[in-house]
């Protein structure tokens, strides 16, 4: 049955010499807005402990130079820290920080009857017109806003949020266990097992030898007292790094959507554990080897394109003993009798003999299946 989705296209932009200009300063206006409203907030509550509730509008008489920029883009700065306010005080989020230039470089602005629109070659844009685009794939929908970003390497893209109709894939009858690992990126309860491709391990020596050299144009700079902005190499350098940095977030993410995708496609029920993984990043062994993993990410791919394509995602109470527990006689060892470096191990009541990730993917899929039928609605809304 199909279903009316959400769903962002991120398109290539390159704009000429005065879109360029136009961008640096809605980056700089929507930044600009974001630090100060936040400030005022800060300052206001700490005189009076009441919320303030102060809007782009009220800054644009005494900065007249944001009335330059789209206000579109001002006033979703306002929803976006209004959005960040709630998540720190009613979800327990960290507290909004301040911007600064260069990281995440971005604005949004929405689609008001056609002010966002595309053609085979160009994405138009309110205020500033039609830009050269290049389409990876067909965006098809009713575009509801537009997200301008500027990568560190100085690349433009722009994520366009459009309302689209998802086609609900045909059941196949199968339904599989994931276990998530970093020897093997997962373990299937059918017993395959998909390596880790250790993107940043496999760019780390590259990356190390990016970041010596700006490191040693950063020296040379304060050696002769120029600012970091006005050092050609300095910026080339960092160019180079952020490069590298981009090629290892781009494969990830290319490995990523085409493995969810995979699983959706072949599966009706995709049963996986719920991970504390912000409480296993605080590990410092294992941090950067978890990171580089993302199984956030990869959980949340699995999570909406189950959503999409009419698909179940049972998430597994991450304190179910799948390792420990034979997936034949349901026995239970314990933690002293299965430490993390035993691999293989024979179960002391039926002498099956277990490879622990494949034993612990069969046991999430025998979870999940018995989770699947307690609930009436098997989804990823009711289940994830």
């Amino acid at each position: 049955m199909p279903k009316q989705i959400l769903k962002a296209h991120k398109v290539r932009l390159y704009p000429n010499e005065e879109q360029q200009i136009f961008f640096a300063k809605s980056f700089g206006c929507t930044r600009f807005i974001w630090n100060r409203m936040l400030s005022d907030k800060i300052d206001h509550y700490n005189e009076h402990k009441t919320e303030l509730k102060n809007t782009p509008a009220q800054y644009k008489k005494e900065f007249e130079w944001l009335k330059e920029v789209d206000s579109l883009a001002l006033a979703n700065v306002q929803q976006n820290l209004r959005a960040a306010y709630n998540k720190f005080f009613k979800q327990g989020a960290r507290f909004p920080t301040f911007k600064k230039k260069g990281q995440r470089d971005s604005y949004t602005t929405n689609n008001q009857k056609g002010t966002v629109a595309i053609t085979d070659s160009t994405v138009k844009l309110p205020k500033i017109g039609h830009i050269i685009a290049k389409f990876p794939s067909k965006v098809n929908g009713l575009i509801k806003s537009a997200t301008i970003s500027k990568t560190p390497s100085g690349k433009y893209y722009v994520s366009l949020l459009v309302e689209t109709i998802a086609t609900t894939l045909p059941k196949t009858h199968s339904n599989i266990g994931i276990d998530l690992g970093l020897t093997d990126f997962i373990v299937l309860s059918d017993s395959t097992k998909v390596a880790n491709p250790k993107f940043l391990s496999k760019l780390q020596d590259k990356l190390a030898r990016e970041q010596k050299i700006l490191a040693k144009r950063r020296a040379v700079a304060k050696a002769d007292q120029r600012k970091l902005s006005e050092s050609r190499n300095y910026q080339k350098q960092k160019i180079k790094v952020a490069k590298v940095y981009e090629k290892i977030t781009n494969t990830r993410k290319d490995f990523l959507h085409k493995l969810s995708f995979n699983l959706i496609k072949n599966h009706d029920v995709i049963a996986i554990e719920d991970l504390n993984i912000k409480g296993m990043v605080k590990n410092h062994k294992l941090a950067k080897a978890i990171s580089d993993s993302s199984w956030s990410a990869f959980t949340t791919m699995l999570t909406y394109k189950a959503d999409w394509y009419g698909k179940a995602l049972v998430k597994i109470d991450r304190w179910y003993p799948s390792s420990k527990t034979c997936s034949n006689c349901n026995h239970l060892l314990t933690k002293a009798e299965l430490p993390l470096s035993v691999r293989m191990w024979n179960c002391p009541s039926c002498l099956q003999q277990n490879d622990r990730d494949i034993n612990a993917s069969i046991n999430i899929l025998h979870q999940g299946l018995i989770l699947a039928k307690q609930s009436k609605t098997v989804g990823a809304t009711g289940l994830a």
